[in-house]
């Protein structure tokens, strides 16, 4: 098993990888030596991988930086680093290497004070490893002042230490931080490759597999959480639902809530599992009293992981919303496939009868508004407008 196996549809990427790859084992291997650097290296100190939600920029990031750290005998007799099998890999992919620091975030944003304490870990020169590697999986997420601490380190960076950096466009990257890396475009993988890698490395049956990567349209996290999870495709049943409720006023306000309501369900359920452990987590660290009376000091960090938990779940809810928006575009780009005899496979075919029926009974002028409806309560979202204040605007759109 290679470090790229689970990279899906990428064919052009992992070229491009295993080659810098090569070209940093070369650099390495010539340090150590003392000898000057080879010349056309294909190897930088800075990437940004974009590419659509579900397309493996963060599988792709993980992988090359398994592949910078490969220390295979293979190497040696000319293999291409990145086996899968040796403690730089194997550690690398399971994020316990000591020279590959893995940043995601479940909250809205990205600050300064943990932005600088990445920069101050870049510095470093690595432990053990062949490379300090810094994985940034949501450099969307950076605020601007973050992205400022960011620059800093990415213009100046150690001899040995690799920034790897993941959004979904260009244009979500800081312009100034965008020009100092080397860019990677990844493409939303083939249904079938994605079903593919369901079957072979999940253990799902061929069909399931199919229809969820079908569904999902090519998205390898939510085809895999759709196959495996009945609450997902419990809440996929009922926001492909919504398209026939919004007939009436009333209709529509109650589509939103329950809309909200749900989004609201899975933001506490993952606070349920998270949040209660992590909290008595802390408590035990702090030297919490039996009872659960806390020493003196310690509000303020019982406090900071409060504030934390209340991000993350509206993080959470805003997540889950959006899924369910993606859906509800995935649907109406069926039914404008339909009423434009296009001869694109539908995505949603457990669904085709409603499809055809809305395809039927309205234009594809229409249609177009209706998605236009939904981008702009994911947008409307994203400026932070109050949850059910967008969704009911949403929904009052598909009513017209």
């Amino acid at each position: 098993m290679a470090v790229w196996d689970d990279l899906v549809g990428q064919a052009k990427v992992e070229e491009q990888l295993a080659a810098a790859a090569r070209d940093a084992d070369a650099l390495v291997t010539a340090h150590a030596a003392g000898e000057p650097d080879p010349e056309a290296s294909k190897m930088t100190h800075a990437w940004l991988f974009t590419g659509p939600p579900g397309s493996g920029r963060a599988t792709a990031a993980r992988a090359f930086a398994a592949a910078l750290q490969c220390v295979s005998p293979d190497r040696a007799l000319g293999g291409a680093p990145g086996c899968g099998f040796c403690d730089g890999c194997h550690t690398t992919l399971v994020g316990t290497h000591a020279d590959v620091e893995i940043v995601r975030t479940d909250l809205l944003s990205i600050g300064v004070k943990e932005t600088r304490a990445l920069v101050r870990r870049a510095q470093l020169s690595p432990a053990g490893g062949r490379w300090q590697v810094i994985v940034l999986e949501d450099a969307d997420r950076l605020t601007e002042g973050a992205g400022n601490v960011l620059l800093k380190a990415v213009e100046e960076p150690a001899p040995r230490t690799v920034w790897l950096l993941c959004a979904p466009s260009l244009e979500d990257v800081l312009p100034t931080i965008r020009s100092r890396c080397r860019h990677l475009t990844l493409r939303t993988p083939p249904v079938e490759a994605v079903a593919d890698v369901l079957v072979r490395r999940d253990g799902i049956e061929p069909e399931v597999a199919h229809a969820a990567a079908r569904a999902t349209q090519g998205h390898i996290d939510r085809a895999r959480r759709l196959a495996t999870d009945e609450r997902a495709r419990a809440r996929r049943s009922v926001v492909l639902k919504l398209p026939l409720r919004v007939e009436d006023i009333g209709g529509c306000l109650k589509a939103a809530q329950e809309l909200v309501d749900a989004a609201a369900e899975d933001a506490k359920q993952v606070a349920e599992e998270v949040d209660v452990k992590e909290t008595e987590d802390l408590k035990a660290a702090l030297g919490a009293a039996q009872g659960g009376r806390m020493p003196r000091g310690t509000a303020g960090a019982m406090k900071e992981l409060e504030e934390r938990q209340k991000r993350r779940r509206t993080r959470t809810q805003r997540d889950s919303l959006d899924l369910a928006l993606t859906d509800l575009t995935g649907f109406y780009r069926d039914v404008l496939a339909l009423q434009l005899r296009s001869r694109t496979a539908l995505a949603n075919t457990d669904v085709r009868d409603t499809i055809e029926r809305i395809a039927r009974d309205t234009t594809p002028e229409r249609t177009l508004r209706r998605i236009e409806a939904v981008l702009a309560c994911r947008q409307a979202l994203d400026r932070n407008v109050a949850p059910l204040l967008a969704v009911e605007a949403m929904t009052m759109a598909l009513r017209d």
